[in-house]
Order: structure tokens, then C-alpha cells, then sequence
């Protein structure tokens, strides 16, 4: 939810009210399909950690590859769904006029990195089971941050609104995907 207090900030500050309307309005839409990362995460924690207190790492590993695999996948197909179904989410929602456009074009670059924020909320639970929740107050964190410093410089400095903020969210969730990715795979 940092994502959306801080684009808040930055549009309702440099992009304007409609713009500032169309992200808290867009917000809960694009949040309800995170939810997977959380579900694979919580679930696949517990079934990882069972596994290793039963001494098989092999099968741990495995359970951890397949649920990373499920949530890459299962991302695909619910970035090109939440996608698909964006504007008439919207205007369900309520919007209309620039407000229905500044929601869909936001929420469509959003989710264009809705696999990586998926895989970070997993892998949120999964640097637990590993050991390492030092790890991921550090991938959120640095997330954040990012998001942060992202904002200030396209919405703030270069000016690109709505655009610029719904980018800097992407580039974080992203981050937010690769910081656990590159230390798993290692």
C-alpha cells in the first residue's frame, strides 16, 4: 500500500485532483490481484517450512520453484485479464470523463509489472522460510524507497504525471522481484 500513499503524494501534489481521484479510485481494483503473491506465499511458506522440518530439502526446493512457477504464470494471466478489464472496472468504479482515462491509463502501466509484484509478496513469506527475514524488510524497503525517489524525479522534476507515477510504482515492483530472484538463484 506504500506504492499508492506515495503516488497520492506526488500526483495530488504535481498532476492534480482529477489525477489524484483516478489512483485512490483505480487503487482497490489493482490491489485485489496482488492477493496471489500473498495466497502462494503464506501457503507455499507453510508447506516449504513443513518439508524442511521434515528434513527433505530436495522437496522443499521443489514446492519452491513450483509455487514461483505458479506465480509467474498465474501473473501472465492476470496482468493480460486486469488489463483486458480495466476500463469497465472503472467505470464500475465510477469514473468517468478524464478521471475513467487518468484510471486506465494508470492502472495499465501499473499492472504491467503485476507478475513482479506478485512474485515479491511471495517472496516475502518465502525469505522467512528461508531464513533470511532480514532479506525481505529489505526488498520492501528498498522498494519503497525506490518508489519514493522514482516519484520525486518523473512526477516532481520531469513533470510526467499520472504517467510518471504509475511508472516509478512499476520499476519499484519490479526491483521488489529481482532483489529475492538474484539471491535465490544464487
Amino acid at each position: 500500500s506504500i506504492y499508492g500513499v506515495v503516488d497520492g503524494i506526488f500526483v495530488s501534489n504535481f498532476a492534480g485532483k482529477t489525477a489524484f481521484s483516478a489512483v485512490n479510485l483505480i487503487m482497490p481494483y489493482l490491489m485485489v490481484f496482488g492477493t496471489l503473491g500473498f495466497m502462494l506465499g503464506t501457503g507455499g511458506t507453510a508447506l516449504i517450512s513443513m518439508t524442511l522440518g521434515m528434513g527433505d530439502r530436495k522437496k522443499a526446493n521443489e514446492l519452491f520453484s513450483l509455487l514461483t512457477y505458479t506465480a509467474i504464470l498465474g501473473g501472465i494471466f492476470l496482468t493480460v485479464l486486469s488489463i483486458a478489464f480495466m476500463r469497465p472496472a472503472a467505470r464500475l468504479l465510477g469514473a468517468e470523463g478524464q478521471m475513467l482515462e487518468d484510471a486506465v491509463v494508470y492502472g495499465c502501466i501499473v499492472q504491467s509489472a503485476l507478475t513482479a509484484y506478485i512474485l515479491q509478496f511471495a517472496f516475502q513469506s518465502f525469505c522467512v522460510a528461508a531464513e533470511k527475514p532480514n532479506l525481505s524488510l529489505g526488498m520492501t524497503v528498498a522498494s519503497g524507497c525506490a518508489n519514493i525517489v522514482l516519484d520525486a524525479l518523473f512526477v516532481g522534476l520531469f513533470r510526467w504525471g499520472l504517467v510518471g507515477a504509475a511508472a516509478a510504482t512499476a520499476i519499484a515492483q519490479i526491483l521488489g522481484a529481482v532483489i529475492p530472484i538474484v539471491y535465490f538463484a544464487g
